[in-house]
């Protein structure tokens, strides 16, 4: 890219409106001094290909992307990394020099960064991890917490064939719940992961008993709006440790934005300012 080029970047959705990206991406460029631009991009299913193809041309130097296009980009994309293989989406594009279009996954980076941000105590050896829900959050965080080494992975699911299908991918430390048990896997667990909308704003409350969370379970949720959901307000009066989902958020933008712009961003205080306001 010529030097009098701005790189651009953006996030890919319907609706993107509530994306909170912009903001982060904009903050980093802000705090490094670099002359770019990040903007959020609404764009339909059928207009997704030739967007994307187009974007190059028009000086973007990759995108973030997010639901309902998660899936459907890796059909699109010239090269794929096996880890959003295995899951079976990507949030972050790369546009190489060469013209290609390159898919990765970064969630699951970003929940363990988060994890270990927020829980520095926690160690994948310290026994099981419970994850609610099994949908494209639940197969990030599963294949992140594999490769971490975690010894068994409790999911338990509202419809149970998707919980199966989870099983089937990664196969035999996943260990499977019906909905109506979940509150049976949380015993013994040293983490407990909401990857279900349950909770969220606008959603539904989640209603699994917590009467197994001991003070040595880590608790976080993936849901940030509210800050604090009723999941991780009961794990702090149990005396658990309880990380927010914001922190997944802030830390899966880390990679995209190194690739794109040249420079790893922080994640700190200022950061999370920048997502919130």
């Amino acid at each position: 890219m010529s030097p009098s080029k701005i790189p651009l970047a953006g996030v890919i959705g319907s609706p993107v409106a509530h994306s909170r990206s912009p903001q982060l991406h904009g903050h980093w460029l802000k705090t490094y001094g670099i002359a770019g631009y990040y903007v959020p991009m609404d764009v339909a299913r059928e207009d997704l290909e030739m967007v994307l193809r187009a974007l190059p041309r028009m000086g973007f130097v990759g995108v973030n992307v997010t639901i309902p296009h998660k899936e459907a980009v890796l059909e699109i994309a010239d090269l794929v990394t096996d880890r959003a293989t295995l899951i079976g989406a990507a949030n972050t594009l790369i546009f190489r020099k060469d013209g290609k279009i390159h898919a990765d996954n970064t969630d699951g980076y970003g929940f363990i960064e988060n994890l270990k941000a927020g829980a520095p105590g926690w160690a994948a050896r310290n026994g099981p991890a419970a994850v609610l829900g099994a949908g494209g959050a639940a197969r990030a965080v599963v294949a992140s917490l594999l490769d971490a080494g975690v010894p068994e992975i409790r999911i338990s699911n509202r419809t149970r064939v998707r919980a199966e299908k989870l099983k089937s991918d990664f196969g035999s430390r996943l260990r499977i719940y019906d909905w109506v048990q979940a509150g049976n896997m949380v015993d013994g667990a040293a983490l407990l992961v909401n990857t279900t909308s349950l909770g969220m704003i606008g959603k539904g409350e989640l209603r699994v008993p917590l009467d197994g969370l001991s003070a040595a379970t880590v608790v976080t949720d993936l849901v940030y709006a509210p800050l604090k959901t009723n999941l991780l307000q009961t794990a702090e009066e149990t005396g658990c440790t309880a990380v927010d989902g914001l922190g997944m958020l802030l830390h899966q933008a880390v990679p995209g934005f190194e690739r794109w712009f040249g420079q790893r961003p922080e994640v700190d205080r200022a950061t999370r300012a920048a997502a919130l306001r």
